[in-house]
């Protein structure tokens, strides 16, 4: 990312942070992705803006590029394994067992993957497939 497309992301996150619909973010990070294709952090959000605006099929795409292109990113998996759930595609296990290994070996990713998901339940409270994630890592 250069510095422009690094500003647009922060700018966009801070958005985010601050509360600001996902639905009204989803046209910045498709922004981001399109000039930064291969930076994941942009995949990983747009994977969640999408799943959180419920358009599963989308996010499978973003999501799989997303760990794709960073596949120890724990945040990416888990992304990709509720879109994976949504849409009842195969291969979740794999992926939650990729997070278990990570957070085996970086116990404090978990603080962050635990704010996530509780954002996650605030914006789409009882999400089903966030529910049975959380549940599965024990987070």
């Amino acid at each position: 990312m250069d510095d422009t497309q690094d500003s647009l992301f922060q700018q966009a996150m801070a958005r985010y942070q601050d509360g600001v619909p996902a639905a009204d973010l989803l046209g910045d990070f498709e922004t981001i992705t399109a000039a930064a294709p291969r930076q994941s952090a942009g995949w990983t959000c747009l994977t969640w803006l999408q799943l959180l605006c419920e358009q599963p099929d989308d996010a499978l795409r973003s999501g799989r590029m997303a760990v794709k292109l960073n596949p120890q990113d724990p945040q990416a998996r888990i992304n990709l394994c509720l879109a994976m759930l949504e849409t009842k595609a195969k291969g979740v296990r794999d992926h939650i067992e990729v997070v278990q290994q990570v957070l085996a070996v970086a116990p404090d990713v978990a603080g962050d993957l635990r704010e996530s998901i509780a954002d996650g339940l605030k914006r789409r409270p009882e999400w089903p497939a966030l529910l049975k994630v959380k549940a599965w890592l024990e987070l």
